[in-house]
Parts: C-alpha cells; structure tokens; sequence
C-alpha cells in the first residue's frame, strides 16, 4: 500500500503553534469563586452578543457545563457546525480546535464565528499542509479523494467526500463497490482501519492524532489483566494493536452511547480523556478508566489529552465575547468548493438513514463500530 510522509507537527508552518506551545500556553484552573465570576460573566455576554457556545467532548468540563446550561452543545466536530447552522443565533463561539470553527463557518457562511484561541489546532490538520496535500491529489488523479473532518477547509476543498469516524467505514464501502480507488487522508491509523474492513484499495496520507497514537497496545493488555470485568472502548484513530483489543471500535458519540448501553460496570477508554465528563454524565454509577499512553520509563506528549483543545478556557472565552476578537474567516471560494464533500456526506446519509453524529439524544444512535456485536 503506497503512502505519503506527513509535515511533521511539532514545527509547524505559519501562525499555529507546536505541542511544546500549546501546552505552555493552557489557562491556569480558575478558583472556585473566580470560575462562578467567569460563567455568569459568559452567560450576561452570550445574550448581548445573540450567541451560542458549541464545544467538542474534548473541551475541559467546566466549558461542556457551561454549554449545557445555556442551550448550547456538546457533541462532535460536526454536529457542533451543524447545530450552529441550525440556531437562531447570530454568533457561534465554538469551544475546540480551528478546524471545527472552520466547518461552523462552512456551513454558516452569514454567521460570525469566534473562537476563544484561534491557534488552537490539531496535529492531523498541522501534518496535512493544503498545498502538499493538493500535490498528492494532482499526482493520482485515478483516485477518489476522500478526507476526514480533521482538515482545514482548504484541504476539504479539494476532497471529494468529507467523512466522519461515524460514517466514513460505510462510505467508503460504498465507494469500493462502485469500483472507486480511494486517496485517503490524513489519519493513518483510521485510514487502515477502514481499509482493513472493506477491502478497498487505499491510498494513506500518514497522518495521526497526537493523542491516539500514543495509545500503547502492550499496556492496555497489562490494564485489562488488572480489570478483567472491564470493557475496552477504542477511538479508530489509535493504533492498529489497540484497536484489535477492543470490544468497542467507535467514534466519540458511539463510544458514549456504548458506555451506556453495554451491561458492564468498568470501562477503559482509549480517546482523549475529556470525553470522560459526558461518559460519567451519561452513565452514572459506571467507572471509567483512562487507557495507557506511556510504559515503564516512557514518556507522553499528550497523555491523553490534546493540548489545543486545553488551550480553550473559561477566561479567554469571556475575553472572546467581550473583545469580538478572535473571528474565523473562509474565502467564500474556498468555503464553496469545501462545502461540497461535507454536503455529500449528508446526502449519503440521509439516503441510508444514518445518522452521521449525536444530536442531544444518546439512545436513538445505535451504531457502532464493533469487535464484538455489531459490526
């Protein structure tokens, strides 16, 4: 299977910052009496400005609660765009990395966009530079170009399809009936998942996510030994060694919907650690424990958590709306031309009934990605 070296992320190009940065740059906790300042402070500016908070299930607590408590979301990257779509309000502040602000004005081309750090970012977007990428495609023009939503909106520009880790399994088994070749990027590790379970033949950007990478097969195996009641629930993002010992294979809603669907009482979980606040919300009574990214005399970059999504916090976000600073910009040509793979997600999966991510209701999503059950 051919493939393509990824940028390296830690040195990236232009603007954003590396992990050694963004780690430095995470807010300090607020105390207790400042964090209660910071949230009424956000809600008071949140009905000047007509505005609603979206945040990822990878955002610290404290911005997850306060999304819920003033009608906002909490969901994956693209429910958050699509929910900001759908809202009267006439700003989204969304609460994670710069690509999802980017898919929020994708879809809401007429809606001001702000972010509380506009160098929050990700490593799988940082490793797939739109012009290298644009010089992959150019150079298999065979190939049908299928990227995840883990991009900038240049790179989504020039895909084909946008797929989520929800989706993506089944539409590219769609694409390999057709007969299609795929050009797939920028996650590795996802890349070869889908690969493995449909067959098709793909071409891998070597991309991979900071944070699942780090997952370590050989630990978890130790881990589930200790906790042997213990279900394994596994982001398709990790590792090929940690994926086979899972007994769930899922995106984040559909690991939060098999955290509280599946009859046991202890689970490990291999995805960023800030999805465990809603996995706790969502089944009380249940313990979760987080996967291992590092062995003995080991160390970790991310240890479980992506620095640039804790780079959002209670003060910047007050600071965002109060300033009006921090506004995600589109070129409308490039918004366009972005807009047409994720349009044709959608379409895909209306025309399958599938729903692509949560919408608010964790019971009525009953896919997953499965090692055991259904596939």
């Amino acid at each position: 299977m051919e493939a393509i070296r990824s940028v390296e992320y830690d040195r990236p190009q232009g603007l954003t910052c590396g992990v050694g940065e963004a780690w430095a740059r995470v807010p300090d906790a607020p105390s207790a009496e400042r964090k209660r300042e910071l949230k009424e402070r956000i809600r008071a500016l949140l009905k000047r400005e007509e505005a609603v908070l979206v945040a990822h299930y990878y955002v610290d607590a404290e911005l997850q609660e306060l999304a819920d408590e003033t009608g906002g979301c909490v969901a994956d990257s693209l429910e958050m765009a699509r929910f900001g779509r759908d809202h009267a309000a006439k700003t989204l502040v969304v609460a994670g990395v710069r690509f999802m602000g980017e898919t929020a004005k994708i879809l809401s081309p007429d809606k001001r966009v702000l972010m509380p750090d506009l160098d929050a970012t990700c490593s799988l977007d940082l490793g797939c530079p739109a012009d290298e990428f644009s010089a992959f495609c150019d150079a298999h023009p065979d190939r049908t170009v299928v990227v995840y939503a883990n991009t900038s909106a240049a790179v989504k520009a020039r895909a084909d399809w946008m797929v989520t880790s929800s989706i993506g399994l089944e539409i590219v088994a769609d694409l390999h009936a057709r007969g299609e070749k795929i050009l797939w990027a920028p996650d590795r590790h996802l890349g070869s998942y889908i690969q493995k379970k449909t067959g098709a033949d793909m071409l891998l950007w070597q991309g991979s996510c900071l944070v699942h990478d780090e997952f370590k097969g050989i630990e978890l195996d130790l881990l589930r030994n200790e906790y042997p009641d213990a279900k394994i629930l596994v982001h398709p993002e990790s590792p090929e060694g940690v994926v086979a010992l899972a007994d769930v294979v899922g995106s984040t809603t559909q690991l939060i919907d098999a955290a509280v669907k599946l009859d046991a009482k202890r689970f490990i979980v291999a995805t960023d650690l800030g999805i465990l606040h809603k996995m706790r919300l969502a089944a009380p009574g249940k313990t979760f424990i987080e996967a291992p990214t590092a062995g003995n005399s080991a160390t970790c970059k991310s240890c479980a958590h992506c620095p640039w999504m804790a780079m959002n916090g209670l003060a910047n976000l007050a600071d965002v709306l109060e300033r009006g600073h921090n506004e995600i910009h589109v070129d409308p040509a490039i918004g366009l031309r972005a807009r047409l793979p994720i349009d044709r997600m959608l379409d895909f999966a209306a025309r399958h009934k599938k729903r692509v991510q949560a919408s608010g209701d964790l019971a009525k999503d009953t896919t997953l990605f499965s090692n055991v059950g259904a596939a």
